[in-house]
């Protein structure tokens, strides 16, 4: 299953135009190659410029539209809390829910998590403010399903109790944190 899903991102990948791509684990690589090899025609897609895109000053700098669902919000404080926890052992990457998840993944999770409660307009689906008090909630619930998931010994040795207090610390911050992991550096042996 997940690698049909990576196979099918950078099959999507190509077809945009992207001349090349990452993956999160070495044994993706054929995955990756196979992909662009069969889309490509090549060494690169210069010729594919993509005159439907128009992106201009302003819509950088447009607050995107889009739901914010319960979902949305759960798998966002797992994510980080659950990437965290790996990060302070030392792996860059963890596989979660099928998908392999790194840095960039667990920055989206903490930023739209913290926009979402420290912005007015975040509200879920079903008309429920996105504040502190729905995060704390739904951060209990996460972490309960994380502990079960992963077992109580591993949840205590493995950073995240620790993983789950520094993300409370960046998400009631008043400031948005400049990097997810700026305050477990300190919690590295």
């Amino acid at each position: 299953m997940a690698l049909s899903r990576v196979q099918a991102d950078k099959e999507r990948e190509v077809k945009a135009g992207h001349d090349g791509t990452w993956v999160a684990h070495p044994g993706l690589v054929s995955v990756a190659l196979e992909s662009f090899g069969r889309g490509m025609s090549g060494a690169n897609q210069l010729n594919v410029l993509r005159s439907e895109v128009n992106i201009s000053a302003a819509d950088l700098l447009r607050v995107p539209a889009g739901d914010i669902t319960e979902k949305g919000l759960r798998t966002n404080v797992s994510i980080g809390i659950q990437y965290m926890a790996v990060w302070l052992s030392g792996n860059g990457c963890v596989p979660l829910d099928h998908l392999m998840e790194d840095a960039a993944t667990a920055e989206i999770s903490r930023t739209q998590v913290w926009q979402w409660v420290h912005h007015p307009k975040g509200r879920l689906t079903d008309g429920r403010d996105v504040t502190l008090d729905l995060y704390r909630s739904v951060k209990s619930e996460e972490i309960a399903r994380i502990e079960e998931f992963v077992g109580e010994e591993k949840f205590e040795t493995g950073g995240y109790r620790l993983a789950s207090q520094l993300f409370d610390e960046i998400i009631f911050s008043s400031e948005l944190e400049e990097f997810l992991t700026l305050r477990a550096y300190e919690h590295l042996a």
